[in-house]
């Protein structure tokens, strides 16, 4: 048995193309559960984030199952080979296990020491547990890969730089103000990337905190965690002017606040600044 990886990430394919790829949701078990039809593929993980999708697989023949792996994802995506040629990378044996090692580590990462990943990687593998993808090969490597990143994290200084997206966004907002205490803050999103936000803000001393979402129900449990307000997620752009800092990190396919939107808000805030950061994918 041998170990192989067929991925695309952000340093080898644009936003649009790994939308295109991406596993969300019940999409991941139909995924996992339609790769068992594979002979040449034994056993297999995928792993989905914003940043990257990867499959992780055992197989007997390195090279029929590249092929097997490729023609999946063109056939369950509808995308076509070329396409998917000019962003994906492949790592065999030794190459694919340091891979998998580097990225539950954060090595690979948009942000080198970034939290995240090592717990999408443990979710990807009790995903592909329940469905039954995997088996003592790939468990025994998963279990070695978070043993792995937990001791780096240990024993070296890896988390001590800017450790996620958001952490960087509150970064460059500190560079903009200088005391973030005495500002306002707009989460618009109520995921695992805006908690993340606002726990750093909280630690900077910002008291009022605003939280909207599509999902009124998460943006009230987001807002009590922090002891902020909930605004109604068509209203905010009305909200928006009250406040300085806004940080968005939604899944919406379109647009949620536009130019002419934004030069409304402007005028009514009399040009006082207002720092945006948008995290959100896509």
């Amino acid at each position: 048995m041998d170990t192989l990886v067929v991925g695309l990430n952000h340093k080898t394919a644009p936003i649009e193309v790994r939308e295109k790829v991406a596993f969300d949701g019940t999409k991941l078990n139909d995924a996992l559960n339609r790769l068992k039809d594979y002979p040449s593929i034994k056993e297999h993980i995928i792993l989905s984030t914003c940043n990257r999708v990867e499959i992780y697989a055992a197989v007997d023949d390195l090279d029929a199952g590249t092929d097997s792996i490729k023609g999946f994802i063109s056939d369950f995506h509808g995308i076509s080979r070329d396409l998917l040629d000019r962003s994906l990378y492949i790592h065999k044996s030794t190459d694919a296990i340091r891979h998998i090692y580097r990225v539950g580590s954060s090595l690979d990462s948009m942000i080198v020491g970034e939290p995240q990943i090592l717990g999408q990687l443990k979710e990807a593998f009790d995903i592909a547990l329940k469905n039954k993808t995997t088996g003592v090969f790939l468990n025994k490597l998963m279990r070695k890969s978070v043993s792995v990143a937990k001791r780096i994290r240990t024993e070296t200084k890896i988390a001590e730089s800017a450790v996620s997206i958001s952490f960087a966004a509150i970064e460059l907002a500190k560079k903009i103000f200088e005391d973030l205490s005495a500002k306002s803050f707009m989460l618009i999103g109520a995921g695992e990337m805006a908690e993340i936000a606002a726990k750093h803000l909280l630690n900077h001393g910002i008291k009022n905190v605003y939280v909207t979402n599509r999902t009124t129900k998460r943006a009230e449990e987001l807002a009590k965690e922090f002891n902020g307000k909930v605004i109604l997620f068509d209203n905010f752009p009305l909200e928006l002017r009250y406040n300085d800092i806004v940080i968005c990190s939604t899944g919406a396919p379109d647009y949620i606040l536009k130019k002419e939107q934004m030069h409304k808000i402007m005028k009514e805030r009399k040009q006082k600044p207002v720092f945006i950061i948008d995290i959100s994918v896509p």
